[in-house]
């Protein structure tokens, strides 16, 4: 046995010195592993300390409880810090078996990604002394990524089973142009858009996915029947687009039941609430996007529009259900819309590539929300009250090798009236330089 892996590492070894200069993965007998880490320096004119559990680390987007200038260690400002295996063997003709396990990790801290710990850590107490966080899909599993198997064929599509990235953050990873960054891009870091409207259905367990292409047009459905502890309500996507030369487009439609948006309990909740569990906004969530981008030249722009809708629950949770991760959520609101609450988020930018190593990208990202409670609104003495946010971003990263790079940027955020109550600031700017090692 030992000298079988003893063989093992001496192969990923010999397939890593041979990509050195190429390829930036590590392959045997058809598995790949992969990763990236990456760590940076950060400054928020409105911020909050560093967290040990929430993956971002520091609230590069301006939050309820941004508050004093903040300069510390930044993790993954360009993408998410990861390690993960992939595998792909021939079955028959041209069937592959394919699988994929990855786990996301904050490298300031070395804790895997555990949103819901953050947020859990942040229980009763007031937001002047509290701590970044957020809610998200990543809730401390060990594949806190995607993690399924399945069947690829190039004549009949791709199936997967298990727990898998949305279509709409398929569409985000593709369509944002800064990447899906958290330092940098409202919509990579915030996961409401690809969640739907809550961003713990950016992936989705127990799942079923398949993606179809041809000739420039592509399909697929995305379908979670439900019933399980950490997402009972069912959901599903369609998507449909096509590649015109330099020109792509994606439409993409879905609907989640008993969709879960967690957060830390309060003062007064966590003097009733069982000791270490959270609260959480049960709806039912209905969205429609459309994304596009264009290449000519040196230049490519991208654009999205995204709309969501949010009611309440058809099938209301009870209290003390266990959600993701396994955190207990101790304080359920199943009646949070009084009417629909619409979310309208639009996104606009522009990449210009200088070199085959250095690019520079600029993007607005806009949400725009209703008045949804019952008496209507348009200042900030509610969260129902009709609201904005903006954002503004710079980017600039240089690849100093094939798995090296290093960047530096700045987002500007605001939110106004609705969306800016209760918060203890209403703007933010969060420059950052940073530096990522892929394999």
């Amino acid at each position: 046995m030992g000298h079988r892996w003893h063989c093992m590492v001496v192969a990923f070894a010999v397939a890593a010195a041979s990509s050195a200069h190429g390829a930036e993965e590590i392959s045997w007998n058809g598995i790949t592993l992969y990763g990236a880490v990456d760590l940076g320096i950060a400054h928020q004119s409105h911020g909050t300390p560093l967290s040990q559990d929430w993956f971002v680390g520091l609230e590069y987007l301006i939050s309820k409880n941004s508050n004093k200038p903040v300069t510390s260690i930044g993790p993954n400002g360009l993408s998410q810090s990861k390690i993960g295996l992939k595998g792909k063997e021939n079955l028959v003709a041209d069937v592959d078996v394919v699988f994929n396990v990855e786990a996301g990790f904050d490298p300031q801290s070395g804790n895997l990604a555990d949103a819901l710990a953050a947020l859990q850590h942040n229980n009763g107490v007031p937001l002047e002394r509290q701590t970044s966080a957020g809610d998200s899909s990543r809730a401390g599993q060990l594949f806190n990524g995607p993690a399924y198997a399945g069947f690829a064929s190039p004549t009949y599509g791709t199936i997967t089973l298990g727990r898998n990235n949305t279509l709409l953050l398929d569409d985000i990873l593709k369509y944002d142009p800064m990447g899906g960054s958290y330092a940098f891009s409202v919509i990579g870091l915030s996961g409401v858009v690809a969640g739907m409207g809550d961003t713990e259905d950016a992936r989705l367990d127990a799942s079923a996915k398949y993606l179809y292409a041809h000739e420039g047009l592509r399909a697929g459905v995305l379908y979670q029947p439900g019933h399980t502890d950490s997402s009972p309500g069912k959901a599903w996507q369609g998507t449909i687009g096509f590649d015109l030369g330099t020109f792509s487009l994606d439409a993409v439609y879905g609907h989640k039941d008993d969709a879960i948006a967690a957060s830390s309990l309060s003062v007064a909740q966590a003097a009733t609430a069982p000791p270490g569990s959270l609260a959480a906004t049960i709806s039912d969530n209905t969205s429609y996007t459309l994304a596009a981008s264009y290449a000519a030249g040196a230049w490519k722009a991208f654009g999205g529009y995204e709309h969501i809708r949010f009611e309440n629950p058809s099938h209301p949770l009870a209290a003390g259900i266990a959600g993701l991760g396994g955190y207990t959520l101790g304080i359920v609101n199943n009646t949070a819309f009084a009417h629909a609450r619409v979310l309208q988020a639009s996104w606009l930018g522009l990449r210009w590539r200088l070199s085959d190593r250095w690019d520079v990208t600029g993007a607005w990202y806009h949400y725009d929300q209703n008045s949804f409670g019952a008496t209507r609104c348009s200042d900030a003495r509610a969260g129902s009250c009709s609201g904005t946010l903006d954002a503004y971003s710079m980017m600039t990263d240089y690849k100093l090798n094939a798995r090296w790079d290093t960047y530096a940027g700045v987002m500007y955020s605001k939110v106004a009236d609705g969306l800016a109550s209760g918060y203890l600031n209403e703007s933010t700017v969060s420059p950052m330089v940073g530096l990522r090692f892929r394999f």
